[in-house]
């Protein structure tokens, strides 16, 4: 890999991206543990992402219309925690980057969701970060239709790995998206062609593009390490109607002596390793220590957020009252107020009533609960008339609405 030609095409850019590349080195060196090459190498397309088109505000982590940035490949934290602290979340100093896989840290070796702010959802076992992803993006498009686009209107970003892409429940999440046409679901594939034990060809050979284009998705493949190739492709997925996914082609370990090898898929923590990493980069800077300037430039992308949001609080509040406050129960995840009484006459009805299914109890409570919360959303592929989950209440989710 030409590093120099990569620094001298996008000075501005490769400083930004070594920041999150440097980071992880010094983090997973001084924990003796951790996931080097994932970050290193997909921190170009990171870069783009969050200096281009993620929308969020880091004083505001909870915010309803935020984007959604979900880190499927786990392991790799160190990339999500470096976003983290270089953005500005206040949760995020670094003291908390120097804890990194330390006990009672905000930096678990794996994000881990309600434990740190600008972690959407708790991802490691593979896959399960992408099949959450999905869900999201269900209920965004679901939010969207009933409260309309100007309170609720925003993407879903997932970084994914080939380990991810291997899991049987990966498969059931992109075949419901694509059915689906998620539309404001992003898939960044890190196509880096590495597993623990080698190349990716010891234990698959899925054409993963073809895969996801059979499933309905709109399918790109670019040079990860390219950041005019990654905006570009991301200006296209987000005009398609379809969700997408784009084959990111990087390099593990980027930089590194153990670049494309099993080796970058854990710890670097050799310090010679680490140094001659560095001055590949051209970083001339001590462990943990971020030029102000380059802490600045990221610190800005959080900074755009805010606005965004102010807009957003605008838009909200020009709602009737009663809609601003059925709107806010359900983005806190509040119960209906008249939720308990429901519950309580199914409860009263079943007491000295005959047996019946479990299927049928179920569904009676199912009548009872989704009468007073529209929010719920059940699955049932083709099995409706059997197992009695559609209620008279209940519509269909789906393109089309029926």
């Amino acid at each position: 890999m030409d590093i120099a030609g990569l620094r001298a095409a996008h000075p501005e850019h490769w400083r930004l991206a070594s920041a999150i590349r440097v980071l992880t080195l010094d983090a997973v060196a001084a924990a003796n543990s951790g996931h080097s090459g994932m970050p290193m190498g997909m921190a170009d397309v990171a870069t783009v992402l969050f200096d281009r088109h993620l929308r969020f505000d880091p004083k505001a982590p909870f915010w309803p219309d935020r984007d959604r940035f979900v880190l499927s490949a786990g392991h790799g934290s160190m990339l999500l925690y470096s976003l983290l602290h270089l953005t500005g979340y206040p949760d995020m100093p670094i003291e908390e980057i120097r804890a990194f896989r330390q006990w009672g840290s905000r930096t678990p070796g794996h994000p881990e969701v309600h434990h740190t702010a600008g972690v959407e959802t708790t991802t490691g076992p593979l896959g399960q970060g992408l099949a959450n992803a999905v869900g999201m993006a269900v209920a965004e498009e679901s939010l969207r239709a009933r409260f309309g686009a100007k309170v609720m209107d925003h993407w879903t970003w997932v970084v994914a790995g080939d380990g991810c892409l291997m899991e049987g429940l990966s498969q059931e999440a992109v075949a419901f998206a694509g059915m689906q046409r998620l539309s404001r679901l992003i898939v960044l594939f890190d196509d880096n062609g590495i597993t623990i034990d080698g190349k990716v060809s010891l234990a698959d050979a899925t054409d993963q593009g073809a895969r996801f284009a059979a499933s309905g998705w709109h399918v790109q493949a670019v040079d990860g390490h390219d950041p005019e190739a990654v905006d570009a492709a991301i200006r296209v997925a987000k005009a398609d109607p379809r969700p997408s996914m784009i084959a990111c082609r990087t390099h593990i370990g980027l930089g590194s002596s153990a670049q494309d090898t099993a080796k970058a898929h854990g710890a670097l923590t050799e310090a010679q390793l680490v140094a001659d990493t560095k001055a590949a980069y051209g970083w001339e800077h001590p462990p943990f220590v971020i030029p102000a300037d380059i802490k600045a430039r990221w610190e800005a992308m959080g900074a755009r957020g805010a606005q965004a949001r102010a807009e957003w609080e605008a838009r909200l509040a020009a709602l009737p009252a009663a809609r601003q406050a059925e709107f806010r129960r359900v983005a806190e995840g509040a119960p209906p107020r008249r939720l308990a009484g429901a519950i309580r006459d199914v409860k009263k009805a079943a007491l000295g009533g005959k047996p019946v299914a479990t299927r049928k109890s179920s569904e009676i409570a199912l009548e009872a609960v989704n009468a007073v919360m529209p929010e719920t959303i059940g699955g049932s592929a083709d099995l409706t008339g059997s197992n009695n989950t559609r209620t008279k209440d209940l519509g269909v989710f789906s393109p089309s609405g029926s």
